[in-house]
């Protein structure tokens, strides 16, 4: 181990000196990261961290040129110094010739990118999804358009409570990797640090249903702060949209136990309890009066449930789920309902046991 690493293992930053960390690290040395959002941005410094070469990748010049000048996200992360072994490209290729890739495109992108980048995909390289979302056009989950856009790469999924701000920043934060369990484990064991702490499933269909479904509950959450019905109504929002999480994504393959960790309820409660997710602000600003269009315009990171919606409600009527608050919030974003009017359709709906739908 160099005497920059012993360091770096001593003073908590790498804080991962397991046995066969090395062996790891080698096999992992590069690490692509498509997209220069913020999370994508935030995800770069975690694997920068834990030591080898960071490839981060955007799609316009422009861009990277600034952000490798300034070494800060200026744009999407601004304030956090980008960390030493980030290098910042806008050819596709370098990111893809890493030992492996976190895609961190938006969700609606996402089949996009790989198909841009499919010429230099490998058999076997490991592409983990970091976008929480359903494909509109086809309801496919991520890791199904990983399947259809580049069949030879390996598909994992990372997911999980964390905003971009606190884990750029070297904050603790807990997620989930999904994936075959070699190479999950050998994955997480990546990127862990003292920080940032990846447990390991092999259930990728209920980490992406927790990452999707919260994303909408967590607008209709902002829905009601903005409409001033109260923190016990967010708590009802929050638990019984946990019971619309779960019915789907058992009724597609999910596991309980996947839904009950961290990409399921505890990335539910992160994202329905701060105006730090983009989701709970949008759903606030439409609870306040304003149009989607209104709550939209200028911002440059993306709300992903506000895409996911009509997606995951179309999911829900195909499995034969009922999930009356992804349906509100589906109705109110394409002005079906006004807010005043969804409210008032979950509260008319009939009492029943809380086991039932």
């Amino acid at each position: 181990m160099s005497a920059k690493r012993a360091r770096m293992g001593q003073d908590g930053r790498l804080g991962r000196v397991l046995l066969g960390d090395m062996t790891v690290l080698a096999n992992f040395a590069r690490i692509g990261v498509l997209g220069a959002g913020a999370w994508g941005t935030a995800l770069a410094n975690v694997a920068a961290r834990a030591g080898g070469e960071i490839v981060l990748w955007t799609r316009f010049e422009a861009a990277a040129a600034a952000m490798d000048a300034a070494r800060e996200n200026i744009a999407y992360l601004p304030g956090v110094a980008l960390e030493e072994g980030v290098c910042v490209t806008d050819d596709i290729a370098q990111a893809l010739a890493c030992d492996a890739v976190l895609c961190v495109s938006p969700a609606q992108h996402v089949r996009g990118v790989l198909l841009a980048g499919g010429g230099h995909l490998r058999p076997g390289l490991p592409i983990v999804l970091c976008s929480k979302g359903v494909e509109q056009a086809s309801l496919a989950l991520m890791s199904t358009v990983l399947a259809q856009a580049a069949p030879q790469a390996q598909a994992l999924v990372l997911s999980g409570p964390g905003f971009a701000k606190d884990v750029a920043r070297g904050l603790p934060t807990a997620t989930t990797i999904a994936g075959p369990p070699p190479l999950a484990e050998q994955l997480a064991l990546r990127l862990a640090s003292l920080a940032f702490r990846p447990y390991v499933t092999d259930d990728l269909i209920g980490a992406q249903i927790g990452g999707a479904v919260k994303n909408v509950i967590a607008i209709a959450c902002g829905i009601a702060q903005g409409a001033a019905l109260g923190e016990s109504a967010r708590a009802a929002l929050i638990t019984r949209g946990f019971a619309e999480m779960t019915r789907l994504g058992v009724a597609l393959g999910g596991r309980l136990d996947t839904l009950n960790g961290l990409s399921g309820l505890g990335d539910l409660v992160l994202t329905c309890t701060s105006l730090s997710s983009r989701n709970m602000a949008l759903g606030l600003a439409l609870g306040e009066g304003r149009s989607l269009q209104e709550a939209l315009a200028g911002k440059r990171s993306v709300a992903e449930g506000a895409a996911s919606a009509p997606a995951v409600l179309a999911l829900a009527h195909q499995a034969n789920v009922d999930m009356p608050i992804c349906a509100a919030v589906a109705a109110v974003l394409d002005s079906r309902l006004s807010v005043t009017e969804a409210i008032g359709a979950l509260l008319a709906r009939p009492l029943r046991s809380e086991g039932g739908s």
